[in-house]
């Protein structure tokens, strides 16, 4: 394939992720809105955002593999006319249970498209410098849709109704429909391939049940049989999941690949990396709409500035890490990150906007170098057949570290805030109980205004010092597995070797 064609993929499957991106990020500043207009509670508000990661991170292994029987080409395809017409659908919920219906088809029409974006970017670039710059721009798409969906979300709801978040999303996936069938390789499959529906529904079951759990437990009062029949599910979800893939002779994930230190690395850094985008950027713009009155585009326009602070590191992380070597950009990565996020911590508590604008960027920084070596850690240290479960387990990373963000960082602001609320003499019966947005209505700054204010950046703290402390967590993890790092190609040979 030409060089033009080459890059011209790239530019086409990057529109694909794009839209995967944006859309994990994009409802973070439409949030407020969103709960007011549909009447949404605290714990709908959660799974609307969350239904999609959850989908996506339950189908992954399955569409990586499924793309390698049908073609990666065609599960592309495939994926784009599913998100389009569920963003249709979910443009026009009339409900909020069906918003998180439409959210969780989105998940679908995601988990065909990711797998099959940076397959066919390890397939199509064959020199392995010229791929690693491929696979940066791969990982810089990532963190900058991230980054980029508050702002658009923000910048829609100035001017059109909250249904414009989705609709945005049809023209694009027309447009990249129309590039795929002029730019596209031909479809390769492989029919010797088996896709196991089984190990999805179980993994799926697994997930479910581990994000009930946390949204249970931030419940008050808890709801105990609910909480441990979700954390059942969850166990044997994993389980059996875990038992079936030894057993299967084509499973959805080989375990034999986390015997590479640098593969193992690359998914715990992405899987944190993600985390912390996502928790950073949902609590932030909270924050910043709720207690200090910004508008959903300005609250959007500050939390980009990690996109800022990691489009250029993640460029030049896949630029010089056959130099460098991968333990610097992704512990030292991770570890800068987290300084960032203290910042910001400590700037919010000095009110201190200018203090915000350097932690986030610092944040970005350290996440973009992380991000963009992280992919090449997983899918440079997987032989060429195991291409399509590589680029699952990276998307799987990603997705899984999204949904936990949102789940125990939104759930475990919810507690904090209701725990620490001191509810003014004289305030109205029940307030105690009323989320932020309805004791904001009132407006002014009365006491019980100020006292909700004030609970809400406790919960607000606590969550980003969770965040930062998994980034540390990360970053040593990855420290130690990268110490003695072997090179990518001795890797690959040594485990075609045993397989």
């Amino acid at each position: 394939m030409s060089a033009r064609r080459r890059w011209g993929l790239l530019v086409t499957v990057g529109i694909g992720l794009l839209l995967v991106a944006l859309d994990n990020s994009v409802l973070y500043t439409a949030l407020p809105t969103l709960t007011e207009q549909l009447g949404a509670s605290t714990t709908q508000g959660l799974w609307i955002i969350n239904a999609y990661p959850l989908v996506v991170a339950g189908l992954l292994l399955g569409s990586g593999t499924l793309g390698d029987r049908v073609g990666h080409r065609r599960m592309f395809v495939w994926g784009l006319v599913i998100f389009g017409s569920a963003s249709l659908a979910a443009a026009f919920a009339p409900t909020a249970e069906a918003l998180i219906a439409g959210r969780a088809v989105l998940g679908i029409g995601a988990a065909a498209m990711m797998p099959a974006t940076l397959a066919l970017i390890r397939i199509t670039f064959e020199d392995p410098r010229e791929r690693n710059i491929a696979i940066a721009v791969w990982g810089s798409l990532a963190v900058v849709g991230a980054a980029l969906g508050p702002i658009l979300g923000g910048g829609l709801l100035e001017y059109f109704w909250w249904g414009s978040i989705f609709l945005i999303n049809v023209p694009v996936v027309i447009g990249a429909l129309i590039a795929v069938s002029i730019i596209a390789p031909p479809n390769v499959r492989n029919p010797d391939k088996s896709w196991d529906a089984v190990s999805s529904a179980q993994i799926m079951v697994g997930l479910v049940g581990t994000v009930l759990t946390i949204k249970e437990l931030a419940h008050s009062p808890q709801n105990w049989p609910m909480i441990g029949g979700a954390v059942l599910a969850a166990v044997l979800g994993f389980t059996l999941f875990a038992r079936r893939q030894r057993r299967l002779p084509e499973p959805l994930l080989d375990f034999g690949l986390f015997r590479n230190p640098a593969f193992t690395a690359g998914v715990i850094a992405a899987a944190g990396a993600m985390f912390a985008i996502a928790g950073v950027e949902l609590l932030t713009t909270q924050r910043f709409q709720l207690v200090d009155g910004m508008t959903p585009l300005h609250a959007g326009v500050l939390v980009a500035l990690v996109a800022v602070g990691s489009l250029p590191t993640s460029l030049i992380g896949g630029a010089v890490v056959h130099r460098t070597g991968m333990f610097p950009l992704i512990a030292g990565g991770l570890g800068f990150a987290a300084l960032g996020v203290v910042a910001v911590i400590g700037a919010v508590h000095t009110d201190s906007v200018a203090a915000v604008v350097g932690g986030l960027l610092m944040t970005g920084a350290g996440l973009g170098a992380t991000m963009s070596v992280a992919s090449i850690a997983i899918v440079g240290n997987a032989p060429a057949p195991r291409a399509g479960m590589a680029s699952s387990m990276e998307e799987v990373s990603y997705e899984f570290g999204s949904l936990t963000a949102v789940a125990l960082l939104g759930s475990l602001l919810t507690v904090v805030y209701s725990a620490t609320l001191r509810v003014p003499a004289g305030s109205p019966l029940g307030v105690e109980g009323q989320s932020l947005t309805t004791i904001l209505a009132e407006g002014g700054q009365s006491p019980i205004v100020v006292a909700a204010r004030e609970a809400f950046d406790n919960g607000y703290s606590l969550a980003m010092a969770v965040a930062a402390a998994v980034l540390v967590a990360a970053s040593v993890a990855t420290g130690v597995l990268l110490r003695r790092r072997p090179a990518t190609s001795e890797v690959t040979r040594e485990y075609a070797s045993v397989h």
